[in-house]
């Protein structure tokens, strides 16, 4: 990953797809590196549960971690 993107959350895809569109409404572009689907699209398996992460650039990297704590995760 370029060193001007910040790794920002890591979690399931339920968690990650819901981090993704409230940056997105915050006009935060995110970066999603999903290494289970790329193991599975190149025929490996992957006995790890499903793990996403998100990356932003990383002058936008405060406001990022400021609108996923602020993500009520009881809903």
């Amino acid at each position: 990953m370029d060193s001007n993107y910040k790794k920002v959350f890591g979690g399931n895809s339920i968690e990650a797809h819901r981090v993704e569109l409230t940056l997105k409404d915050n006009d935060i572009e995110p970066i999603l590196k999903d290494e289970t689907e790329s193991a599975r699209l190149a025929g490996f398996g992957s006995p790890l549960p499903e793990l996403i992460e998100i990356y932003v650039h990383m002058d936008e990297e405060e406001k990022a971690l400021a609108l996923i704590t602020q993500l009520n995760w009881e809903d």
